[in-house]
């Protein structure tokens, strides 16, 4: 077998391959086997019917095609390791000569990854929050943890902001009452905006007894898209009292008791959780030093497989309506076009980090252990709420190992360069990041993300990995 190399693009090539006839003997023996098993020819039994009747009854170029999707793989494989390149996804194969008992020959066209000129790794220099709670932070959490305990109190006035009501509601289009769209003795918090446009307005300043209507647009059903007169009648009107801040309540809502120690706690809390978003912080902000600092090009293929990917998740989120697409669309104040730009752009940053991740861990050589990929699997059923053993079942099944595993590869290298890097806050004290959870420092972020979303004080830090699909072999 002959093979060369002809580069097309910084990330595409073309392998032109010539392969004796001689070597695709073996191929041929199996398909007329195959072919062979199949046909019924009077006199012979099945898989013993002679080549030449196969040839007269089949015809030989039957025989010749089954061969070469067979020969194919194997011999572009063959090749591509023997050129020393790394495809990415499927090739365009293009079978340019075929003589019957002399050669085949073929092209083979492939996204491959591009080289990347990768810089120092050691001694990264990134600049991070500084941690700090404040009182407000403390008091805000305090809070939330009295609504918590809040009680719900009938009360005899008009309808305010905050209130809980129980509401009636009748929806009619064109005359017609809407089907699916009335409801009886509903809860609702007045103020949240979540449930039908226009009803805070309505039903504020409203009493027990009280009947409102309105005009709204419907979100769901049949008339989705179509203007209808709603009628909410308030049934009854409660307010929440919050507990006072005192010892009793500390007593009540946590395992102290005094209310002092509480706030020492929440403020305790806080602190873990900022600690913990600044080592995100500094992944991320290493993560994009490093993309900053080398150009490459970037294969069409997996970008369009990221956008594509991207797309898929919004639009599995609106239930795959395309009318509830626009409509987001509108809400957010884009244009289809505008929606695209983003896509791809965020795609683009996407597919960069990975392959430069990819470089950095064929640098350092990184391997992963079985423990690491156990230990990764575990923590990602938990989040998906699944048991280990069949997360890890879906994984195989769905044939996403590979790229699990090339996950966790470029999480492992991002943490050995943020573990050599120098990082300060905007005070100009070092950072430590030796003390905070694995989970937080190893999982790669999605690169188009800003990686400052806040996680909550019920869960300290939410991990977070992307393994996208990216089609690398």
């Amino acid at each position: 077998m002959k093979s060369t190399v002809e580069t097309l693009s910084p990330t595409r090539v073309r392998l032109a391959v010539e392969v004796p006839f001689e070597e695709l003997k073996p191929s041929l023996d199996a398909a007329y086997k195959k072919i062979g098993s199949q046909v019924r020819v009077p006199g012979f039994r099945p898989g013993k019917v002679p080549a030449r009747v196969i040839d007269q009854r089949v015809g030989r170029a039957a025989v010749l095609e089954e061969a070469i999707s067979d020969v194919l793989p194997r011999v572009y494989g063959k090749a591509a390791r023997d050129a020393a390149i790394q495809p990415l996804g499927q090739p365009d194969i293009d079978v340019t000569k075929l003589e019957d008992g002399q050669a085949l020959s073929f092209t083979a066209e492939v996204d491959v990854r591009p080289e990347i000129t990768l810089p120092e790794l050691d001694g990264l220099s990134v600049t991070v929050d500084d941690v700090a709670v404040s009182d407000q932070e403390v008091a805000a959490q305090l809070d939330d943890l009295r609504e918590r305990f809040g009680t719900l109190k009938a009360v005899e006035r008009q309808v305010r902001t905050g209130d809980f009501v129980s509401l009636d509601l009748v929806a009619v289009a064109d005359g017609v009452e809407v089907a699916g769209g009335s409801a009886k003795g509903l809860s609702y918090e007045v103020g949240t905006g979540d449930l039908i446009d226009g009803l805070d307005d309505a039903i504020t300043g409203k009493s027990a007894g009280d009947a409102a209507t309105f005009t709204s647009t419907l979100q769901q059903g049949d008339n989705a898209g179509s203007d209808a007169e709603i009628t909410a009648t308030v049934n009854s009107v409660k307010e929440k009292e919050l507990p006072a801040v005192d010892d009793e309540f500390a007593q009540l809502a946590s395992e102290f008791d005094t209310v002092e120690e509480l706030r020492d706690d929440l403020r305790a809390r806080l602190g873990r959780v900022k600690a913990l978003e600044q080592g995100t912080q500094a992944r991320d902000r290493v993560l994009d030093t490093l993309l900053d600092s080398v150009e490459f090009s970037l294969p069409e293929s997996l970008v369009k497989t990221e956008v594509d990917y991207r797309e898929h998740e919004i639009v599995h989120s609106l239930g795959h309506e395309d009318g509830l697409l626009e409509q987001y669309l509108t809400m957010q104040g884009k244009t289809r076009d505008e929606f695209d730009a983003e896509l791809r752009e965020g795609a683009e940053k996407s597919v960069r980090g990975q392959l430069l991740l990819d470089a950095i861990a064929d640098k350092t050589k990184v391997q992963i252990g079985d423990s690491e990929l156990t230990e990764y699997l575990v923590r990602e059923a938990a989040r998906y709420e699944m048991p280990p053993q069949e997360f890890a079942n879906q994984i195989v099944q769905a044939g996403n190992l590979p790229d699990l595993i090339a996950g966790v590869r470029r999480s492992k290298a991002l943490a050995a360069v943020l573990e050599s890097a120098v990082v300060t806050d905007q005070s100009g004290n070092a950072v430590d990041l030796s003390a905070l959870a694995v989970a937080a420092l190893a999982d790669v972020p999605d690169a188009a993300d800003s990686g400052d979303e806040p996680a909550g004080i019920d869960d300290e830090v939410e991990p977070r990995a992307d393994i996208e699909a990216a089609g690398a072999t």
